[in-house]
């Protein structure tokens, strides 16, 4: 058995470093950004609006019901086809559109559920002193639903984070698709592929921290 090239394993290690701003900057935009429609997709469904509800549940079930990399696709490869006008979408802006809207849909059930969740009471309290449903939702139970649904978000955070390593199949050189090259440059996949494991998994572990003192924060709230 071939012994590892450690060697090589550490001068990898700064190659790679050059290219963690734009994995961590495509998946904090489209976690941005999913947070966003996400938040829009749930109040839909929380308030069933008419008209509207049905194609929200139209989108959430088509996102969460097909891979992510056929979304991928989909959007790099088949709307230009339809759309001769997208063939300037470049594989970054196609990577942050195909993330957003695929953990949107994951994202906007934890936070219908978790709307779901703000005790009764408060809903009725706000209609009571004559609150409209936007300002109900604004001043009352967003804030509280926030609160419910942090962790979760953290989680869908971390995974998209993981996700951004698909953006390969479109031609960015992220932390993934620069670890394919260098790989198949110099033959060493399987040092290649330990050193960029592990930088996801020290990436993973930083924010897995951070959900930590998050929830032990919420917990202090709660028990307040």
């Amino acid at each position: 058995m071939r012994a590892l090239d450690f060697d090589y394993m550490l001068g990898l290690v700064p190659v790679l470093l050059k290219y963690v701003p734009l994995t961590l900057g495509m998946a904090s935009v489209s976690m941005l950004l999913a947070l966003v429609l996400s938040c829009l997709l749930a109040i839909v469904r929380v308030l069933k609006v008419p008209v509207v509800d049905p194609f929200t549940g139209l989108f959430i079930s088509f996102f969460r019901g097909t891979p992510l990399l056929v979304q991928l696709f989909l959007f790099y490869y088949g709307l230009p086809q339809l759309f001769p006008s997208l063939t300037a979408l470049d594989g970054i802006s196609a990577a942050v559109i195909g993330l957003t809207l695929h953990f949107s849909a994951y994202m906007a059930e934890s936070i219908r559920a978790a709307i779901l969740g703000v005790d009764r009471s408060q809903w009725e309290a706000a209609r009571s002193i004559g609150m409209r449903e936007g300002q109900m939702m604004r001043r009352i139970v967003l804030p509280q639903a926030a609160r419910i649904a942090a962790p979760t978000l953290v989680n869908y955070f971390i995974d998209l984070i993981k996700s951004t390593s698909l953006a390969f199949t479109l031609g960015v050189t992220e932390l993934m698709g620069a670890t394919q090259k260098e790989a198949a440059g110099s033959f060493l996949y399987f040092e290649s592929f330990i050193v960029v494991a592990v930088f996801y998994w020290v990436m993973v572990e930083a924010l897995s921290l951070v959900q930590g003192q998050l929830e032990q924060r919420l917990g202090k709230a709660v028990q307040r």
